[in-house]
This record gives C-alpha cells, sequence and structure tokens, in this order.
C-alpha cells in the first residue's frame, strides 16, 4: 500500500471549513494536512504528495491579493498614526519603517491568505473540487 491510498477522500458534504481552513494557512493539503499545498512561493501544486488529492482545480486568483492588502492595511493604518502622534519620528525614519514593515508582513500572509482561499473552496466543492464525489 503506497502512502497515497492511506488517505482517504472526504466527501464533500462532510468536509468541515474550519479545519481547512487552518491546514490551508499552513500551506498544507486541505485534505490531509500533511502534504504541502505549494510547490513554491505562490504556485499550488496540482495534487497533494501524501494523498493525492486534485488541488489543481483552485481558482484563488486576486482574492489573496485584496485580502492581504485588507489586513495589512487596516493593521498598520493605525499603528502608523498612533506611532507618529506619540513619538514624532522623522519621516525618513517613518517612510523606512513602515515600508519594511508593510512588505515583511505582505510577503508573510500572501501564501497564508492564498492556502485559506484555496481550503475554502476545497470544503465547499467549488470550481471542480467536489467533482470526484
Amino acid at each position: 500500500m503506497t502512502q497515497s491510498e492511506t488517505y482517504e477522500r472526504i466527501r464533500v458534504d462532510d468536509r468541515e471549513m474550519k479545519p481547512a481552513m487552518w491546514r490551508g494557512y499552513r500551506r498544507k493539503c486541505p485534505n490531509c494536512g500533511d502534504g504541502a499545498m505549494f510547490d513554491s512561493y505562490l504556485h499550488v501544486r496540482d495534487n497533494c504528495a501524501a494523498c493525492d488529492e486534485d488541488l489543481s482545480q483552485h481558482r484563488a486568483d486576486d482574492g489573496p491579493a485584496y485580502l492581504t492588502i485588507l489586513i495589512v492595511g487596516h493593521l498598520l493604518a493605525p499603528l502608523m498614526i498612533w506611532v507618529f502622534t506619540e513619538f514624532r519620528p522623522s519621516g525618513l525614519v517613518m517612510a523606512i519603517v513602515f515600508t519594511i514593515s508593510t512588505v515583511a508582513l505582505s510577503l508573510y500572509l500572501l501564501p497564508r491568505l492564498k492556502g485559506v482561499v484555496v481550503a475554502i473552496q476545497w470544503s465547499k466543492g467549488m470550481h471542480g473540487f467536489g467533482k470526484a464525489d
């Protein structure tokens, strides 16, 4: 028995969204939670290496980018206002610190949010994820 045969395919009706979202956030397969979801930084594998779940049906498109912008903006904009009013740093210091913070937080969140979007699509059986049932 191969490793991929040890995992059972979950029917669309039995797929729970919260565990799938957590697995997606960890960049793991939404079905088994063991195999890596990504080949590289943002490229989703066609199949999970552990359970052979077909992940090629995802349609994440611009959703993860919009979510990243929304979260980073809502976290850093109030922080920027607070830092400016409390500490009055120079413009150059603020520009450097918040530029680095924005880029770092965006690079951290983008693949995780893409994993969450793919996991939601998988759990709801969207875009062909449910056709094997």
